[in-house]
């Protein structure tokens, strides 16, 4: 029996589903995106014990190429404090880009949706995504998505790229673990559980 690769989303969001440029005001201003950085208030030891847990086992990375590029010009020069990215496989989903220095990247493009079917289909460890707004539309669209690892904050931003928009298909998640930060950020794990239930009253 052959074991698929999970692929695991791991997003920030806000209350009414916002994930665009949870990390710094010039993250990411498209559209007049004008809240970045919303996250850094409630980054407590909390939620780096919580990161540090789930980028403590071994991973590879799924990546847009927007974000990959934000990670390259970071990470390869913090090796201590990002040992678990650095050592990951970057497979890296961009009409645009075909190489680059950092370590271990590899490039996808074309029909990207059968790539990653036939990549959760190799051996090796789960991949995680992170960021990578666009590429989740396409992931939860094509139901590639295998669990959800959510830090959900206590704000509303009111606009902004939301984790699930349009595309997103109708699918079950079962809740497998919950917990929350002195500051209010709630930190859940969902795995995907078959087709969505309906009934009545």
């Amino acid at each position: 029996m052959v074991v698929m690769r999970k692929i695991i989303v791991l997003s920030f969001i806000s209350l009414d589903g916002v994930m665009q440029a949870p990390g710094g005001p010039d993250e990411d201003t498209s559209s007049g995106f004008t809240h970045g950085g919303w996250t850094v208030p409630y980054f407590d030891e909390f939620l780096g014990e919580v990161m540090t847990e789930q980028m403590g086992r071994p991973f590879d990375l799924l990546l847009g190429r927007k974000t990959f590029e934000i990670f390259a010009a970071y990470w390869p020069d913090h090796p201590e404090e990002g040992a678990g990215l650095n050592r990951a496989t970057k497979y890296v989903v961009s009409n645009t880009l075909s190489t680059h220095p950092w370590d271990k990247s590899v490039f996808l493009g074309g029909d990207v949706v059968e790539q990653i079917r036939q990549l959760k289909q190799q051996a090796g460890p789960d991949i995680q995504v992170h960021g990578s707004g666009e590429l989740i539309q396409t992931l939860l669209k094509h139901d590639l998505v295998d669990e959800l690892w959510l830090k959900i904050f206590p704000v509303t931003l009111g606009a902004g790229r939301r984790l699930f928009e349009q595309g997103t298909i109708p699918a079950a998640f079962t809740l497998v673990e919950v917990k929350s930060s002195p500051l209010g950020v709630i930190a859940a794990a969902y795995r995907r559980a078959g087709e969505v239930k309906t009934g009545s009253f």
